[in-house]
């Protein structure tokens, strides 16, 4: 259960293929094992932990997903101290707000200790990058996340082709 959690519906086939992808490639694919939640997104708002998270616990009816919790916060970083490599493009909670920013400082702080290239990419992970002190310790910052991806997918970026183009 998710509560009143925003979820991108269309994206639900694909979020399972890569799960089901990530189980045939062997690849450790690691979600969160538990959340913040609110019944509201403002300044001041009660938030809890929630339990593990199950197919039978979740996000409680009328709550909402608006970070990620404790127990993932600690799961992430023993992730994140073993990567030699990190992408990292979106928060993972609602951290223009205070109470909503532990998780997404928390990857940012584990990030800046790791010792791993780090490339932050979208407007959001740099403004939380920022925000946390810690830009001068990633490896590189764009605002382009989704240019970002394409470029790492090997697409062509109509703005670098332009640059490269001999007349």
């Amino acid at each position: 259960p998710v509560g009143k959690s925003r979820v991108e519906s269309d994206k639900l086939d694909l979020a399972r293929e890569l799960m089901d992808l990530a189980k045939t490639k062997k690849v450790n694919l690691v979600l969160p094992v538990d959340v913040k939640e609110a019944q509201e997104i403002r300044v001041g708002a009660i938030v809890r932990n929630t339990n593990r998270l199950s197919s039978q616990s979740g996000v409680s009816d009328g709550w909402m997903a608006v970070d990620i919790g404790n127990a993932t916060v600690a799961l992430f970083e023993e992730e994140i101290a073993k990567a030699k490599t990190i992408l990292w493009n979106g928060p993972v909670g609602v951290f223009e707000i205070p109470d909503f920013s532990d998780g997404t400082f928390a990857v940012a702080e584990a990030l800046a200790k790791s010792g791993a290239t780090t490339i932050i990419g979208g407007g959001d992970s740099v403004t939380a990058v920022k925000q946390a002190g810690l830009a001068d310790k990633m490896t590189f910052i764009s605002t382009g996340g989704g240019a970002s991806l394409e470029l790492l997918e090997g697409k062509e970026l109509p703005g670098v082709a332009a640059l490269t183009e001999k007349s």
